[in-house]
This record gives structure tokens, C-alpha cells and sequence, in this order.
């Protein structure tokens, strides 16, 4: 180990990360922000909402296209240079969105933003991967996850508030001070931590990239709206997936890959990214279960729908930095099998809630919940990059980054298809029971009570729905808690520089 390493490692940059910190969280607050305020935008802009998804889908899309990037530009330009880029066309992308009007300019806004931020998540973690030594990594790792799961959680709640009271246009103008201020700060105060490398960037592998995950994402994405039989779903799938394995067996044949799959060869990387994509899926469950349990079945308003989730964004702040400390100390195959556990029990009882469960009954069992999921994420994902050696860092980041990004979008489709499903089913069999009834007792219902009656079918139906989902989401969690017994400690191998190039010993675990 180098000197210069060493007195890196005996004392971090908390300033430069403090700045990546607030980089990071405004960038994955301003995701979620929006979402709430689609309904405002479709009546400002007059857009139907296949258009106005494109804000959120747009967004996902941007950011799945460059995080695969995100390793060649990492190891390509200073750390201080690709913040400043990436935090000046997220800062561009606030304020076009700021003052846009009409509804192209504001979706071309969010599409700048999120250039913008497709770069700092792999960016900050990459930066502490290389100033935290690997027994420290997991205190470091546990103020990430404060990042990067409070922000997406307070985001729905602070949107519900800001558009009772004001304008959605303020979502944006609540960020862009925060973001000007960060620019500055970094401009004088950030420095450079990780090293680079002249590599050139393969423009054939950016290109597969961009429709291989790009299609997947769209894909999957656009397959609760549109069904399973759209011609563009299907269609984008099967692009996306040819040019992925092409983008794949690519990347093996070449020396300088874009993207390094060869990480996959270390068994502890391989089984975090196993247990996260499968984390990934079970979690959205609830992310997007819950508000049409809440809103559309009970009609709670999306602010106290939102306050709802509160309880379990504070608690999950309050323990990612105590996760960390848990996991320098202890590892991580006990964190997440008790974490897991807990996600298990409360996600089984989520598909036992019915017409009259009481709210605070739903914020206890939600809290609970990110309770048990807020030990398990960051532990497993830091356990996997510690086994990988130094130069591969940025590689592992972009991987689970997009890993993260595509399991997402593939589990709320593949969930909100058996909730469709279900509730289809459930209402067709409700609705011939009904029927038998009227038939029975040679009733003929008022045209108020045929519509109030097709109501409650709708909403038991979709009750029906929602709980044999939790159910699916329950018996996916299960699968992670038994791959999460397999986790062991590891710590990364040795490198020795020869000739220029590296020469790795693995250490036995």
C-alpha cells in the first residue's frame, strides 16, 4: 500500500463527500418528487397521462442508459470535473423545468436532470469505496444508504404537502437553491480521490448499452399500461434482450470493457447482486401497493398517504448509519437474515389488510418494515464490493446501480400484471355472484344502487388484488433470506502493480 493511500485511508474527505451527500440526495429526491404532481401537470399542459408518464419513464430511461457508462466515466475524468458536469445539467435541468412552458420543454427539462444524475450515485459510492478502508467501509456505506433510501421515502410525503399548498411548479424551485449552492461549494471545495486512467470509450458497447437496457427498461416499464401483448412491449423486450446479450459477449472479448462483467467471478459480488435484484423486486411491492390501497380503495388523501410512509423514512435514516457500524462489526449474513425476516413477517401480513384495517395499523406494519429492509440493502451490496479489487470499483458500483434500476422496473411490472390479474378474476367472479343473487330473489336494483354495488365489486376485487401480490412479494422475499445464509465475510485481494499491470492474488476467506 502506497503512502499516499494509506494517509488517504487514515483520514477520508468528509468535506468532498458531505458535498457528493447533498449532490446525491437532491438528485434522488427530485425522482420521486414528481410523481404526485402528474395529475396538476396533465391539467396545466393538457396531456393525457400516457404522456405526462414520460416524465417519470423518461427520467428512468436517461439513467439506464448512462449508469453503465458511468464506469468508463469515472476512470476517464477527475472526480471534481464529473461532479461539476453532472451537477451542472441537473442544476440546468431544475431550472428549465423551473420556468417551463409547455410540456416538451418540461420533459426535455427532466431528461437534462437526469443526465445529471445518473452520474452522482456511482460517483459517491465509488469515491468511498476508495477513501474507507474495507473495515470501515460499512459506517461510510450505512450514510449512503441514508442517501439514497430517505430520499426516494420523504418524497412523496414533502410532494403531497408543497402540492396542497402550492404550485408544482415550487418542487422544482425548492431544489434549485440547494443545487446552485452545491455547485459552488464543489467548484472550490472538492478535490480528487480516485485515480484515472486514459482509457478509450468504445462507442459500439454505448451504443448496446443504450438499447439493450433501454429497451428492457421502457419494455417492462410500459407493460402495466399497455399489457403484455402490446407489439412494444414484447417487441422492445426482444431488442432490448438481443442487444444486451450482444452488449454482453462484447464486453467479455474486450480488454478495456465499458462495463466489466467479469466481476461476476467473485462469489460474494455475485450473490449481493443475486439477493439485491430479488430485494429490488419484493421492495417496490409496497412502493407501489400501497398507494392505490391507501388512495383508491380507503380514499385517504396523498398527503395522509404519504404521511403514512413517513414513519418508515425516518426509521430508515435513523438505522442505515447504525446498519453500517453493525456491519463493520459483524458482518453481513446476520443483518440481512434478521432484516429479511422481519421484511418476510410484515410482508405476509400486508396481504392480510382489508377494507377496515386501521391506519395506524398500516404505518406500523410499513414501518416495520423498512425497518427490516433498511438492515439488509446496504450491508449486502457493500459486502459484495469489498470481495472486488480496487480497480474495479467503478465497475461494481455501475453494476449494482443498474441492476437496481432494471430489477425495479422488470418487479413492478411483473407485479402490477398479478395484481391486474387477480383483480380481474376476482371481479368477474363477484360480479356472476351478484348476479345469481339478483336472479334468486328477482330483485332489479335502482341505478344508484347498481353503481354503488359495482363499486364495492371493483374495490373488493382489487383488495383481492393487492393481498395476493403481498403474498407473491412475501414468498420472493423468502427466496433472499435463504440465499443470505450464504453470505460470508470477504475483503478484497491484493493487487501488485507489475509493468503497468495489475497482478491480483485473491485472499482465501
Amino acid at each position: 500500500m502506497s503512502e499516499k493511500t494509506h494517509s488517504l485511508e487514515k483520514k477520508a474527505p468528509y468535506g468532498m463527500i458531505a458535498i457528493l451527500f447533498i449532490g446525491a440526495f437532491v438528485a434522488i429526491l427530485n425522482e420521486t418528487l414528481l410523481n404526485i404532481a402528474l395529475p396538476s401537470i396533465m391539467e396545466e399542459f393538457e396531456v393525457n397521462a400516457t404522456a405526462v408518464q414520460w416524465l417519470s419513464t423518461g427520467y428512468m430511461l436517461i439513467n439506464g442508459i448512462l449508469i453503465p457508462a458511468s464506469a468508463f466515466f469515472i476512470q476517464r475524468f477527475s472526480d471534481k470535473k464529473l461532479f461539476i458536469t453532472a451537477m451542472s445539467l441537473f442544476t440546468l435541468g431544475t431550472f428549465l423545468a423551473s420556468i417551463a412552458p409547455t410540456f416538451g420543454v418540461l420533459l426535455g427539462a427532466r431528461m437534462i436532470q437526469a443526465a445529471g444524475s445518473a452520474i452522482m450515485m456511482p460517483l459517491l459510492m465509488n469515491v468511498m469505496l476508495t477513501a474507507f478502508p474495507v473495515e470501515k467501509r460499512g459506517a461510510a456505506m450505512g450514510m449512503f444508504g441514508l442517501v439514497m433510501i430517505t430520499a426516494p421515502a420523504i418524497g412523496p410525503t414533502l410532494s403531497g404537502w408543497l402540492i396542497e399548498h402550492y404550485n408544482w411548479r415550487m418542487l422544482f424551485d425548492l431544489v434549485l437553491p440547494i443545487a446552485i449552492l452545491t455547485l459552488i461549494f464543489a467548484a472550490f471545495k472538492l478535490k480528487d480521490v480516485t485515480p484515472q486512467r486514459a482509457i478509450k470509450l468504445d462507442v459500439f458497447s454505448l451504443v448496446l448499452s443504450s438499447i439493450g437496457f433501454g429497451g428492457l427498461l421502457y419494455g417492462f416499464s410500459s407493460a402495466g399500461e399497455k399489457g403484455w401483448d402490446s407489439p412494444l412491449v414484447y417487441g422492445t423486450i426482444i431488442i432490448g434482450t438481443l442487444a444486451l446479450i450482444t452488449f454482453t459477449l462484447r464486453q467479455l472479448r474486450l480488454d478495456e470493457p465499458m462495463l466489466e462483467f467479469r466481476i461476476f467471478k467473485y462469489p460474494m459480488f455475485a450473490l449481493s447482486s443475486a439477493i439485491s435484484i430479488v430485494i429490488a423486486v419484493a421492495m417496490f411491492s409496497a412502493m407501489i401497493l400501497m398507494p392505490i390501497y391507501v388512495q383508491t380503495i380507503r380514499g385517504i388523501s396523498p398527503m395522509d398517504s404519504g404521511l403514512l410512509m413517513l414513519p418508515g423514512a425516518i426509521v430508515m435514516g435513523i438505522m442505515s448509519p447504525i446498519t453500517g457500524k453493525l456491519f463493520d462489526k459483524y458482518g453481513a449474513r446476520i443483518l440481512a437474515v434478521i432484516g429479511l425476516t422481519i421484511t418476510i413477517v410484515t410482508t405476509y401480513y400486508f396481504s392480510k389488510i382489508s377494507m377496515d384495517t386501521a391506519y395506524s395499523t398500516l404505518v406500523l406494519l410499513y414501518t416495520l418494515r423498512m425497518f427490516g429492509m433498511s438492515m439488509v440493502m446496504m450491508p449486502v451490496m457493500t459486502n459484495g464490493l469489498n470481495q472486488l479489487p480496487a480497480h474495479n470499483n467503478p465497475h461494481g458500483t455501475a453494476m449494482n446501480n443498474t441492476l437496481q434500476q432494471v430489477s425495479g422496473a422488470i418487479g413492478s411490472a411483473v407485479l402490477i400484471t398479478v395484481m391486474n390479474h387477480q383483480t380481474t378474476a376476482k371481479a368477474e367472479e363477484l360480479a356472476a355472484d351478484a348476479m345469481a343473487n339478483m336472479s334468486a330473489n328477482a330483485v332489479q336494483p335502482s341505478a344508484q344502487a347498481a353503481a354503488e354495488m359495482q363499486q364495492h365489486i371493483m374495490n373488493e376485487a382489487m383488495l383481492h388484488g393487492i393481498n395476493f401480490t403481498f403474498f407473491i412479494s412475501t414468498l420472493i422475499a423468502v427466496i433472499a433470506l435463504i440465499l443470505a445464509f450464504f453470505i460470508k465475510r470477504v475483503t478484497p485481494p491484493h493487487e501488485v502493480k507489475t509493468d503497468g499491470e495489475h497482478l491480483e492474488t485473491v485472499n482465501e476467506q
